[in-house]
């Protein structure tokens, strides 16, 4: 029997990550709803975007959002937690925008508005980084209004290149790893970094610690459906897809 629809019928959406990531692809598969493809690219993390007036940054929009504006987009993501959390809002979304010609998404802004559509005011949070970065982290919530009741990241060999080893990391690792920095008065646990294979346990964790669970990936995809006009209520990654 012949398929009724193509894929993407109902939704094309396009994801901007860092070249090293292996994780937020397939994550980003495994959630998609019938009807809905995810389209990748990859371009450098840009940390200090600012540091020549977002030039370089903006070089890099054009020519990797603006390949993906040719796919016909109905959203067009940068999904990069320190990327996205290193260049404001106001500067990245309008931009991204116009390179990608669609509704814009960005990492730190869909976590935000993930905590908020979860009545979030305070959390923990699980990182694989270095505490300057996690430190940066708490920063940023912080200066939304959230309050960051316990955070750990983790340590790799020196050998190790920058952030491919985060995807190296087992489920087991990063549930226990999620676990050790829950705290009673904290209202959900979010696990930081798009390339930490994180979305698969979202749920057993829930059920373990009786309280949501975001990570980078739950939220932005969750974010790009929305911003695609897509509003399925998704099972198995946690209740932030199953009921908002």
């Amino acid at each position: 029997m012949l398929a009724e629809h193509s894929p993407g019928w109902r939704a094309r959406i396009g994801v901007i990550t860092p070249t090293v990531n292996t994780i937020a692809e397939p994550e980003f598969q495994k959630m998609a709803p019938d009807g809905v493809t995810f389209h990748f690219t990859r371009m450098p993390i840009h940390r200090n975007p600012g540091a020549d007036d977002y030039r370089e940054l903006f070089e890099d929009l054009d020519r990797h959002a603006g390949a993906l504006n040719d796919c016909g987009l109905d959203a067009i993501t940068y999904n990069c937690t320190v990327g996205s959390m290193a260049c404001p809002s106001h500067i990245l979304m309008p931009y991204l925008a116009k390179a990608g010609g669609a509704e814009p998404v960005a990492s730190a802004v869909a976590i935000v508005a993930a905590l908020n559509a979860l009545g979030v005011e305070r959390m923990s949070m699980a990182t694989p980084y270095p505490d300057a970065v996690n430190d940066h982290e708490k920063e940023y919530f912080e200066a939304r209004g959230f309050e960051v009741a316990a955070m750990a990241g983790m340590s790799f060999p020196d050998s190790e290149i920058e952030g491919r080893a985060f995807a190296r990391v087992s489920p087991e690792e990063i549930y226990n790893h999620a676990k050790s920095v829950d705290r009673d008065d904290a209202h959900a646990v979010f696990i930081s970094c798009a390339n930490f294979g994180s979305a698969g346990i979202v749920e057993a964790l829930e059920d373990d610690l009786g309280k949501p669970v975001i990570t980078t990936n739950t939220a932005t995809c969750w974010a790009s459906l929305r911003a695609a006009k897509i509003d399925d209520k998704i099972r198995g990654f946690g209740r932030l897809l199953r009921e908002h």
